[in-house]
């Protein structure tokens, strides 16, 4: 499993992206997120921006990706979002978890802030 042979520390960094830098790449258009949270996750709270995927469904609706940009997933963590990261990146996709997560990112877009993301 090619996964594996990457789990050393000078490679840690493309398995995971700060908020600060998605951001980035999601305004220039390198980037998308997806949201994999259950639906009965996104009907109490939900973002409007981003794919909204499950993340059971991820091998059904794979085509749904974009092959070239960034796939950042996210849960309200990281820890499903860290499990999705790794079949997207086995199955050819170029893909990131979220640090922080989803609370994270609206903890970092709250109130004035929310501007920073262009949507």
């Amino acid at each position: 499993m090619e996964f594996i042979k990457n789990v050393v520390p000078k490679e840690m960094k493309n398995l995971r992206i700060e908020v600060e830098d998605f951001i980035k790449l999601y305004n220039e258009g390198k980037c998308e997120l997806v949201d994999i949270r259950m639906p009965m996750e996104t009907k109490v709270w939900q973002l409007n921006f981003g794919l909204k995927i499950p993340a059971p469904e991820l091998p059904d609706r794979a085509n749904e990706l974009p092959k070239d940009k960034i796939i950042v997933v996210a849960c309200p963590h990281s820890d499903r979002s860290n499990m999705a990261r790794v079949w997207l990146s086995e199955n050819g996709f170029e893909a990131r978890y979220l640090v922080g997560g989803l609370l994270g990112l609206m903890e970092r877009l709250k109130g004035g802030k929310a501007k920073d993301i262009e949507l």
